[in-house]
C-alpha cells in the first residue's frame, strides 16, 4: 500500500520532549500568488466554481485506543500525550473489522442520506486515501457498494492534502459541467502502517472516514467553492513517508535476473522539519485562497485544518489573524486520521449545529509529498 502519510502529528515524532515556540506575528500575505493566479485564469483557483456541499457524512471503527491504554505498554502517560499533540485517544481497525472500503462506504452512504441524494444519480465517486484495502484502488468497491451504479469511480493519494484535492478535483468536473453529482470520500487507516512500539508516532495516528456530496449549481454565487490553491513540492518527500522496503528475490533465470517482493516500512517523519513546513506553508495557502476567493480573514466563520496537532492550529490561526474560538477540531477523540481528518470534523460539526447553512469554513491540508492546499467552502 502506497502510504505517503500525514503532515502534521509532526512535532512528536522530533524528539522525547517536544517545546513549542510561542505563535509568531500575525501573517501579513502577499498578493504575488493572487495576481499570478488571476493571470492564468480559474484553474488557478481564482473565483468560484459552481459546485455546492450539500451532504456530508463519517464513519470510525469502534475499537478506541485511550492515552492510557497505550501506556500499558509504551514509556508514556496521557498528560505527556495529550499536552504535546492534543490527543486524547484515536479509533483503530480491529483485525476482525472489514477494512478501509467499508468504512468509506459507510461515510459515503451516511453524506448521502444527510443530502437526500439518490446513489443511482451520482456521476463521480473519487475516494482520497493512502492506504486502501486494494493495492489498485478502493472508489469502484466503495461505488458498488452504495449502489452508484453509474458512477466513475478512482482513488486519488495526496496523504493528508487528499480530501481537499479531491474536493477540489471534483468540483472542476462539476463547474466544467461534465458531471452534476459527486461523492467524495476521504479516509485512511493508518493504524496499518504505525510501528506500535515507537512513541513518538503510534501516540498520533487513528482510522476514519468522512465524506461530503457535492451537486453542480448554474448560478456561480451559489457556489459552495469560493476559492482554492493547491501546491506539492518532492524535494521535501524523504521528511514524510512510508517507503517501499521489499525484500530481494533472485528469479532462477541464466541471466540472473532479479525482483523486488510487494512490502512497505513503518511510517517515518522528520518531525522538526515537518513542523516548520506546517506553520510556515499553512497559513500561506489559506491566505492565498482567501485572496483567490475575494475573501479576507475576518470573513471567516470556520477554520478547519487538518487534524494532526492543536499547536499547529492555534499557531496558523495567530498567524491568520483569525480568533482560536473558530478553530474546528475533533483530534482529542480521533488522532490523526490522514484525508479523513478534515472530513470527519466536517460532518460533526455539521451535525451538531456548530456549522450552519451559508458559513463560511477555511479548510486546510498538508502533509506527505510534501503537499500542501487549501480551499475556502460555504457550507450549504
Amino acid at each position: 500500500m502506497y502510504v505517503l502519510i500525514t503532515a502534521l502529528a509532526l512535532v512528536v515524532a522530533a524528539a522525547p520532549v517536544i517545546s513549542f515556540a510561542p505563535a509568531p506575528a500575525r501573517f501579513v500575505p502577499s498578493r504575488a500568488r493572487a495576481l499570478n493566479a488571476a493571470a492564468a485564469g480559474d484553474a488557478a483557483g481564482s473565483g468560484p466554481l459552481r459546485a455546492r456541499l450539500v451532504g456530508t457524512g463519517s464513519a470510525a471503527p469502534e475499537t478506541r485506543v485511550t492515552n492510557d491504554n497505550i501506556a500499558e505498554w509504551i514509556d508514556t502517560t496521557d498528560e505527556w500525550i495529550s499536552s504535546r499533540t492534543g490527543i486524547g485517544s484515536r479509533h483503530v481497525l480491529s483485525a476482525d473489522d472489514p477494512g478501509l472500503a467499508s468504512l468509506a462506504a459507510r461515510a459515503a452512504a451516511s453524506a448521502l442520506a444527510d443530502a437526500g441524494v439518490d446513489a443511482a444519480d451520482v456521476d463521480l465517486v473519487i475516494v482520497a486515501t493512502s492506504s486502501p484495502d486494494d493495492l489498485f484502488g478502493d472508489a469502484p468497491t466503495v461505488a458498488h457498494a452504495i449502489g452508484a451504479s453509474k458512477a466513475v469511480a478512482f482513488d486519488l493519494t495526496a496523504a493528508c492534502s487528499g480530501f481537499l484535492f479531491a474536493t477540489v478535483t471534483a468540483s472542476q468536473f462539476l463547474h466544467s459541467g461534465a458531471y452534476k453529482t459527486a461523492v467524495v470520500v476521504g479516509g485512511d487507516a493508518l493504524s496499518r502502517w504505525v510501528d506500535w512500539d515507537d512513541r513518538n508516532s503510534c501516540i498520533l495516528f487513528g482510522d476514519g472516514a468522512g465524506a461530503v456530496v457535492l451537486q453542480r449549481t448554474e448560478d456561480a454565487a451559489d457556489s459552495g467553492v469560493l476559492g482554492f490553491a493547491l501546491h506539492s513540492d518532492g524535494g521535501g518527500h524523504d521528511k514524510l513517508q512510508c517507503a517501499y522496503n521489499g525484500a530481494r528475490r533472485d528469479l532462477a533465470t541464466s541471466t540472473g535476473a532479479s525482483v523486488t517482493t510487494g512490502a512497505y516500512a513503518p511510517i517515518t517523519m522528520d518531525g522538526r522539519e515537518v513542523y516548520k513546513f506546517a506553520t510556515r506553508r499553512v497559513p500561506e495557502v489559506v491566505a492565498e485562497a482567501l485572496e483567490n476567493a475575494g475573501l479576507e480573514a475576518g470573513d471567516v466563520d470556520h477554520l478547519l485544518l487538518h487534524q494532526a496537532n492543536i499547536r499547529i492550529m492555534e499557531i496558523v490561526a495567530d498567524r491568520l489573524g483569525i480568533p482560536r474560538e473558530k478553530i474546528i477540531t475533533n483530534l482529542n477523540e480521533y488522532g490523526n486520521t490522514s484525508a479523513g481528518s478534515i472530513p470527519l470534523a466536517l460532518e460533526e460539526a455539521v451535525r451538531t449545529g456548530t456549522v450552519k447553512k451559508g458559513d463560511v469554513i477555511a479548510t486546510a491540508g498538508f502533509g506527505a509529498g510534501l503537499s500542501w492546499g487549501s480551499a475556502i467552502l460555504r457550507w450549504g
